[in-house]
């Protein structure tokens, strides 16, 4: 498997053993990765609250929420396939963006004209200060792997984290069945 780079349109998933509640068994999606750190969202874990209990005044939207980790859990962050027509929207992917102006996401909504499929929202975020996350890597916590569009905007998110394991192959495709609880095992 060729050595990737942390970088903007990565994947980081998470080494089977790590424990943290957040992020056990995640799928990071790297939007930022720069010298003074990282800023990522955790793609496959859903949340079961939705949007108009977060979001006071939000139109009636069923677009998933998901947590997207432990930073700034008071905050609300969003990745979308609208990037021409949401303003100051910033490019991760082909076809996939983060962030952009709320209120004309709002009312991009209230017009019918963005659907559930194409947005997905966050409660937080994933951030590492400067060399933390390489620090991570280094210990072997994180596998660095390329995102696509279709990973990211999936209609079973919660199967992501063995998906990509599985599709890595070798030691990795084992890691896929390791127990939540290696001591249940």
């Amino acid at each position: 498997m060729e050595s990737l780079k942390p970088v903007c349109g990565t994947f980081l998933i998470s080494e089977p053993s790590l424990q943290d509640f957040y992020f056990r068994k995640s799928v990071v999606l790297l939007a930022e990765h720069n010298e003074e750190g990282a800023f990522g969202l955790i793609v496959n874990k859903p949340v079961s609250v939705k949007l108009s209990e977060i979001v006071k005044d939000f139109p009636i939207f069923e677009s998933p929420v998901y947590l997207g980790g432990p930073v700034k859990t008071d905050s609300l962050f969003y990745l979308h396939t609208c990037g021409d027509i949401i303003e100051n929207s910033m490019k991760i992917l082909d076809g996939l963006f983060w962030g952009g102006d709320i209120d004309q996401i709002r009312e991009l909504i209230e017009q019918g004209k963005v659907k559930p499929q194409q947005i997905r929202f966050f409660i937080g975020y994933s951030g590492w200060s400067s060399k933390q996350l390489d620090e991570e890597i280094e210990l072997k916590s994180w596998i660095i792997s390329k995102a696509k569009l279709n990973q990211v905007i999936t209609d079973k998110p919660e199967n992501l984290w063995g998906e990509i394991l599985r599709s890595l192959g070798g030691e990795y495709k084992l890691w896929a069945n390791y127990p939540a609880d290696v001591n249940m095992n």
